[in-house]
């Protein structure tokens, strides 16, 4: 047929029609090879035949049959039309069962594991994993509109902005606290959140953070400071549990103390604490380069010198040889303070001291200071930081100077 001249589908006859149709589903030529060989004008004129006047299936799933057959090694025998038929039949035999059971994993996905199926075919179509898949024929494959798909592409790219800001708050809290916990952060840049309308679920900022690879890893280190054996002698612990239990019931009424190991590059030094087991405030701190108790007690005497209230006063510590001692136990009896010490070598019996330690050495003084001088300047940064700055759950999301003051004003 002369290829110039410009056909309609009233100049091919019926019975040309149906050969070309018995040819193509006969296996003997694709409609695409059928439409170059007969010089057959337009696209889809072929398909529109086999559609029309064909005995098989030739419908929105016609594009299969585009491909072409593959081109026989010289050594392969050719295959007769029949055998052809038998192998195609066999691929698509193949192809319908691995069709099921990619949709049955699918439907375990979304069931069983929460997988958002929406989610993964807009990732696979925006990094354009397979070639030539069009987002109407993925879409299709997936039982999803093309709207939902292209909805979701919209709100990716708000929840990208969104969670770049919310990223970038959680850095600039992180520049003065850098190891605290997501709980908190979540407390803290919430109003700020809220102010710009993007909120977020604590468990959201929990993935987010994990995504982003900002969350805080525990570290956990032992270094033992303190002498229990020894010759002085050891109080009760008025603070176990029992009838005659002491329970802080406001602030400045139960102190609880501990020393703690504190690196530098130079030597090793220490950090000795005074805590207020109500409003967890640090009253008192000082660090030193020796245990002797002269050091050890100007933590006490820095927390006794900011107290304001004259109401009786539990200390409670471990049975160190410093708190002990007469020098140490001199100043409790020149303020009146009534001593209360561990019955044994449990450290959860100071609990509260050690989980105060726990927070400024691994939330804080990260870094190692140079010499005791750098040190006392960095744990001085990191009490006030500490105590005005950081929430506790304890306290239900308050700073402890917050509570330390409400509480100190309640009981005037």
């Amino acid at each position: 047929m002369d290829s110039g001249i410009k056909r309609t589908q009233k100049d091919y006859t019926l019975a040309f029609k149906l050969a070309v149709v018995e040819q193509v589903e006969k296996g003997e030529l694709t409609y695409k090879q059928a439409q170059d060989r007969y010089g057959i004008q337009g696209r889809s004129t072929v398909l529109v035949w086999l559609r029309k006047h064909g005995r098989q299936n030739w419908g929105p799933m016609a594009h299969y049959g585009r491909m072409s057959k593959p081109n026989p090694s010289p050594n392969s025998p050719t295959l007769t039309p029949e055998q052809r038929i038998k192998e195609l039949e066999v691929q698509l035999k193949e192809a319908r069962e691995k069709s099921r059971f990619f949709e049955a994993v699918i439907e375990v996905l979304k069931t069983d594991y929460g997988v958002h199926v929406k989610k993964a075919c807009g990732q696979v179509l925006a990094q354009k994993s397979v070639e030539g898949l069009k987002v109407s024929r993925a879409c299709r494959y997936m039982g999803i509109s093309r709207q939902a798909h292209y909805q979701w592409q919209r709100r990716r790219a708000c929840d990208e902005a969104r969670h770049e800001r919310i990223v970038g708050l959680v850095k600039e809290k992180r520049l003065r606290q850098p190891r605290l916990g997501t709980r908190k952060l979540h407390h803290l840049i919430r109003p700020a959140l809220m102010a710009e309308g993007l909120g977020i679920g604590r468990d959201a900022l929990f993935d987010l953070l994990r995504g982003n690879r900002l969350l805080v890893r525990p570290r956990r280190a032992y270094h033992k400071t303190t002498d229990s054996h020894h010759r002085f002698r050891r109080h009760p612990n008025l603070l176990k549990a029992g009838p005659e239990q002491v329970q802080a019931e406001a602030s400045e009424q139960v102190w609880v103390a501990d020393i703690t190991y504190l690196p530098t590059r130079e030597r090793c030094a220490y950090l000795s604490l005074v805590t207020d087991a109500y409003s967890r405030k640090i009253v008192g701190y000082h660090v030193h380069d020796s245990l002797h108790t002269a050091e050890v007690s100007q933590a006490l005497k820095m927390a006794l010198k900011g107290r304001q209230g004259q109401q009786p006063l539990v200390h409670h510590s471990d049975r160190g040889i410093q708190y002990c001692a007469h020098e140490y136990q001199a100043i409790h009896q020149k303020h009146g303070l009534i001593c209360s010490m561990t019955d044994g070598y449990d450290c959860y019996q100071n609990a509260l001291a050690e989980r105060v330690n726990g927070i400024l050495k691994h939330e804080f003084l990260l870094q190692l200071p140079d010499d005791l001088n750098q040190a006392r300047h960095m744990v001085r940064q990191s009490i006030a930081i500490y105590n005005t700055e950081r929430p506790h759950c304890s306290l239900q999301l308050k700073t402890p100077d917050e509570v330390h003051r409400a509480s100190l004003q309640a009981n005037r």
